[in-house]
């Protein structure tokens, strides 16, 4: 792959892995390598992992971009949430391994995994967008509130809650909590059970589950694409 993204594959499983050696930003160029990791997922038809580096699975878009406004920004917001799309109806189970914060975007991406393994410790899980001035968009809304529950949704969206790894587990975030040692193993173990897995079965009991969702979500990715565009152009 490139600089930001590694891709290996065995035993039918992909693990894909966020290192841009900081804050795992997503920036257009590692929502690009991320995509094109997928591409090769699909071609080896694999499981995927989807994780990051120590200490930092994401945290959100690169800020620098969001700032700075304009098409540049509104290219980039587009590509995430069209990832996370991707990535809920992706036809192979995905295992998202959180390897430690998990801010803004990448909550979204966590929330878009089939399997969510995350690692004990002081991290922070948090959609911070409230507390830094942002909206919520609508799409961010959607992906979140089909795996939160009512209340935890209301606490991370409207209130900008911090949540710990195993404080997630309850909230949604997170089917599980390991120790730090253990994620790797943990999610390569679970991802190699996953690929016993009828592939069609899963494929369209997926799509089938989530129609409705993912009509909605199609629905306000167009929507903030729409508004920051036009945003931009004024």
């Amino acid at each position: 792959m490139g600089s930001l993204v590694s891709y290996q594959f065995q035993d039918g499983v992909a693990t894909i892995t966020m290192d841009d050696g900081k804050v795992n930003a997503l920036s257009l160029a590692m929502l690009g390598e991320i995509n094109e990791a997928l591409d090769r997922a699909e071609a080896d038809e694999a499981v995927v992992v989807l994780t990051g580096r120590p200490g930092r699975f994401s945290g959100g878009f690169d800020l620098g971009v969001i700032t700075g406004g304009g098409l540049d920004a509104a290219d980039m917001l587009n590509t995430g949430f069209e990832l996370a799309e991707r990535l809920l109806s992706f036809p192979r189970p995905v295992v998202v391994a959180t390897t430690g914060h998990t801010i803004a975007m990448g909550v979204f991406l966590l929330l878009s995994g089939d399997y969510r393994i995350g690692v004990r410790g002081p991290f922070k899980i948090v959609a911070n967008e409230v507390a830094i001035g942002m909206t919520m968009p609508a799409t961010a809304l959607t992906i979140s509130r089909q795996r939160l529950t009512p209340a935890a949704f209301e606490r991370a969206m409207l209130l900008a809650e911090v949540f710990s790894p195993d404080d997630a587990v309850a909230a949604g975030f997170l089917d599980r909590v390991v120790e730090e040692s253990e994620l790797q193993e943990a999610a390569a173990e679970h991802a190699k059970a996953l690929t016993a897995l009828d592939a069609d079965a899963h494929k369209y009991s997926k799509l089938r589950s989530r129609r409705e969702m993912l009509a909605a979500l199609r629905a306000a990715i167009e929507a903030d694409d729409a508004a920051v565009r036009g945003l931009a152009s004024t």
